[in-house]
């Protein structure tokens, strides 16, 4: 898990004393190797792109210097994870590493980094911010997004994951093929589900305040109420999560 310990206060985007294109990166990524971008503060805009994977970074803060915070590239044999790093302490230091287990303390910085990403077809792609909506439309691979702070956006021809704390969640996906569990999940904000026809799953789904509702066929598992749904859906077999404390759910036929 990536060790994030940043002030939730920080705006994603507070009013900026400077903001301008600090970083531009061009490369090469195998189908079904993973884009992954890491942030703290900003926002996280992915698209379908052609060729190359394209990102830009544009940084912006208030009253912290933007240029102490360096976007630092690491390959890996999983594909390529980018960072925004932070300013290290004394004691700690900030790292960069794929899969969302490096560390990033902010250390007070108001720095914010907002991206700009093109995924080109096959390519993975897995998005994290703290403070920062997350977007991504028009992937054509499994994808993830994640924030605790921010909206999530998540369409995939694919399958795909989302996470937030303090955001809805509104997830298209074009195939229920994935293996193991698919988790969305928040805690103030509703969450919506697309999904293609006569899928294959096992739901559990629940909500503190808030109501359900379902397009499919549901098989009852257990108890049903109107904060719970909880059963199987066609066959079952693959396992779908979802939980609010404060929101709706919806899992809709895709239209």
């Amino acid at each position: 898990m990536l060790v994030l310990t940043a002030l939730l206060a920080i705006a994603a985007a507070p009013v900026v004393q400077d903001q301008r294109d600090d970083f531009q990166w061009r490369g090469r990524i195998a189908a079904g190797k993973t884009l992954e971008i890491i942030g703290v503060n900003g926002s996280i805009d992915a698209r379908a792109g052609s060729g190359e994977v394209s990102v830009t970074a544009v940084k912006g803060a208030r009253r912290s210097d933007p240029d102490d915070v360096k976007i630092e590239v690491v390959e890996h044999a999983g594909g390529v994870t980018i960072c925004a790093v932070y300013p290290s302490r004394r004691d700690r230091e900030n790292e960069c590493a794929a899969g969302g287990k490096g560390r990033n303390d902010t250390r007070n910085n108001d720095t914010y980094v907002n991206w700009t990403i093109r995924v080109p077809e096959g390519v993975r792609f897995a998005g994290r911010t703290v403070n920062g909506e997350v977007t991504a439309r028009g992937l054509t691979a499994p994808a993830e997004a994640h924030s605790v702070n921010g909206s999530v956006t998540l369409e995939t021809t694919s399958w795909g994951e989302a996470t937030t704390v303090n955001g809805s969640i509104d997830a298209r996906l074009g195939r229920a093929s994935w293996n193991g569990d698919l988790e969305f999940s928040t805690v103030n904000g509703s969450i919506t589900i697309d999904l293609p026809d006569s899928p294959d799953l096992e739901v559990d789904a629940s909500t503190v305040n808030g109501s359900m509702n379902t397009d499919f066929p549901l098989t009852i598992r257990g108890r049903w109420g109107p904060r719970r749904m909880s059963g199987t859906i066609g066959q079952g077999g693959r396992s779908l999560s979802l939980s609010s404390v404060n929101g709706n759910m919806s899992l809709r036929r895709t239209r």
